[in-house]
């Protein structure tokens, strides 16, 4: 009785609204997936080697959000009266339907499998003239460069022409000259259109080398996305573009899937669901990283619309689709919108989504753009999450592919996602949210976050020291007189990891041990034994220094082990250290019978700078002698027995 009052209910509805042609399109949300024909123990089946590969590597579990919506329901669904079936949702278990047919939609909603029907959005045609994307706003307006900085151009790997500043605010030239430009990378862009991207100069280099991997158009349910909206195409540009002293993006080596989602006519939550589909897509085909310059609270009908309460990453179609793509391992960086002059004021979704990566918007000179939507999440996070160059960006001008100046942060979202997929490509043994921790963390605010830019303007290069850090591991042992030293850290050509010590009796740490690697950037293992015998008892401390190239240096970490001096001698021995000494160098010789002892210590060019003789009893002696007041530079040590030269050593000052 209630089921058929409910029924009753909604038809009266669907009359209402169809007979004003006001809905066409409806989201029908699924109870289970049950009697599917696929199994989790055959995950090949649904996913792609690529994505089944990332979930082991980062110890993902594929759960029954992974399974395709039950392909029984789909056909009950688009055999139960003149019924299109637009596309699905496996991870929100739901379908988007076109139709004008109530009794169609009366039988869909008495399906035991079903849980709800939406109306969605109305009908609206598929193809428009280029236009910029509506949710850009306020935001949009193109500018003439005034108020642009134009950074000195460097002798890097890349002449980055007009896109400079954009790149070098986050000294993304850092990871492009240690060779991370997004090669063997994957990214998708969804948006509105990609106009023209397979004829604009601005993309020669990813279409010769064959780095648009797919399209796909979820409005129209075609392949084609180059005669739709110009908008995605200038993200795109911000990413890709290579027009060597014209204009580079920043991830030009990267391969893209280029999905048309928004339907620029229009502003539905039809949208949203075609962007829930397009995400999955990329995730099934084991993308790991997107861009979103997209962003929804307001709707052509006003019935529909969200309120910021709704901002909390958990309520709307885009935000929960968006939380379990980054569930599954995908880094999604998306556009914290272009509200802030607005009534709206705040972020819009999917940007609130508990996971992602909110970017808004500033200018190269680090001013926070006006139009930038103010954070936090109705929930309290912190958003937008860091902010990139969104005021007077360069993108590829829709005519000729030449770099103009256009804002947005539509436009601060692509250029810092290129940059998110070169650091990625540096350190792929750590997951997708490591990442986002190490970017939000070497950001300009990264201590005191706020809700214009979050934590800030990242600093690529901080994050990458970040990430070694992290995966930096070490394991120090005492053995008799000798601290056996192992440490592993990531490296290559041109890398310099300096061991320096602090002995009971040195001021300064001194440098016992340069290691290098000249094999390709990778996680290296390295051992040392440390002679510790002419070492006084007490705490060794232990620092290791890394040096990349001249660009940077820095402290990976520290350690001190306590040196107990269980070594006992058993014979006649003879030891000078610390080598390198800053402080005194300690001559220890231990004897089991009576002997004359001489000791002389000689500079670079052979000069004596000291010299002691005495007579030595059974037992041990040692001899400090001071160093602090010598130069630096190479110093060699002597000792004689009974006038018989029987040790030699060089060391260190």
């Amino acid at each position: 009785m209630k089921k058929h009052y409910i029924v009753t209910i909604l038809l009266l509805l669907i009359n209402s609204l169809t007979s004003s042609a006001q809905y066409t399109r409806y989201i029908i949300k699924l109870k289970d997936k049950g009697n599917n024909s696929f199994s989790l123990a055959s995950p090949g089946a649904f996913l792609s080697q690529i994505a089944v590969e990332r979930r082991t590597r980062y110890n993902i579990a594929i759960d029954s959000t992974d399974l395709p919506v039950t392909a029984r329901y789909l056909d009950s669904i688009r055999l139960s009266g003149t019924v299109e079936v637009l596309n699905t949702s496996k991870w929100l278990n739901q379908v988007a339907i076109r139709t004008t047919d109530a009794a169609a939609l009366a039988k869909i909603n008495k399906f035991s499998f079903v849980e709800s029907t939406r109306a969605i959005a109305s009908f609206t045609g598929n193809h428009v003239t280029p236009v910029l994307k509506k949710m850009d706003g306020p935001g949009i307006a193109r500018g003439d460069g005034t108020g642009i900085q134009e950074f000195t151009e460097g002798t890097g790997y890349y002449n980055y022409g007009k896109s400079n500043g954009q790149v070098k605010i986050h000294h993304g030239d850092f990871l492009h000259d240690h060779g991370f430009r997004g090669e063997g990378m994957k990214m998708v862009v969804l948006d509105g259109g990609f106009f023209h991207y397979k004829s604009l100069p601005t993309f020669d280099s990813i279409r010769l080398n064959n780095q648009i991997l797919g399209t796909w158009d979820f409005v129209a349910n075609e392949q084609s996305v180059d005669e739709d909206d110009a908008h995605g195409m200038e993200c795109l540009s911000t990413i890709a573009a290579n027009l060597p002293g014209t204009f580079i993006g920043t991830a030009p080596k990267t391969s893209f899937y280029l999905y048309r989602t928004e339907d620029v006519a229009s502003e539905y939550p039809i949208e949203e669901q075609n962007w829930a589909a397009g995400i999955e897509r990329a995730d099934s085909l084991g993308v790991p990283v997107s861009s979103t310059s997209l962003g929804y609270y307001t709707f052509d009908n006003p019935a529909l619309n969200y309120t910021y309460a709704d901002m909390n990453g958990n309520t709307t179609i885009s935000a929960r689709a968006a939380d379990l793509a980054a569930k599954k391992g995908m880094l999604l960086v998306i556009a914290a919108g272009n509200e802030g002059n607005s009534a709206w004021h705040y972020i819009i979704t999917p940007s609130d989504a508990d996971s992602v990566l909110a970017v808004g918007a500033v200018d190269t000179l680090g001013r926070v753009a006006s139009f930038s939507s103010y954070g936090p999440s109705s929930d309290g996070q912190v958003k937008p999450g860091v902010a990139s160059v969104g005021l007077n960006a360069y993108v590829a001008n829709p005519a000729n592919g030449q770099p103009i100046a256009a804002s947005g942060t539509s436009f601060a979202c692509p250029n810092m996602a290129g940059l998110v997929t070169c650091l990625w490509q540096a350190f792929p043994e750590f997951n997708n949210m490591s990442i986002i921790d190490a970017v939000e963390k070497s950001a300009t605010r990264a201590t005191a976050p706020d809700d214009r830019v979050g934590y800030g303007i990242p600093d690529m290069k901080k994050a990458f020291v970040l990430l070694i850090r992290k995966g930096f591991t070490k394991k120090i042992d005492i053995t008799g007189c000798a601290a056996a030293i192992q440490f592993g850290v990531k490296s290559t050509n041109g890398v310099t990891i300096e061991l320096e010590r602090k002995s009971p009796n040195d001021i300064n740490y001194s440098s016992i041990r340069s290691f290098e690697n000249t094999g390709a950037f990778n996680k290296m293992d390295f051992t040392y034994s440390d002679d510790l015998s002419a070492i006084s008892a007490g705490p060794v401390s232990y620092r290791f220094k890394m040096k990349i190239d001249s660009d940077t240096t820095f402290y990976l970490d520290s350690s001190s082990v306590n040196f107990a001096q269980s070594c006992a001698p058993t014979g006649n021995m003879v030891t000078a250290g610390p080598n390198p000494v800053s402080n005194q160098l300690l001559v220890k010789v231990t004897r089991v019978s009576a002997a004359r002892v001489g000791i002389e210590i000689l500079n670079a060019v052979g000069q004596k700078i000291f010299t002691k003789t005495y007579s030595q009893e059974p037992g041990t002696t040692t001899e400090a002698v001071p160093m602090a007041v010598r130069s630096k530079g190479v110093y060699f040590v002597r000792v004689f027995i009974d006038g018989k030269k029987t040790f030699t050593k060089q060391v260190i000052r």
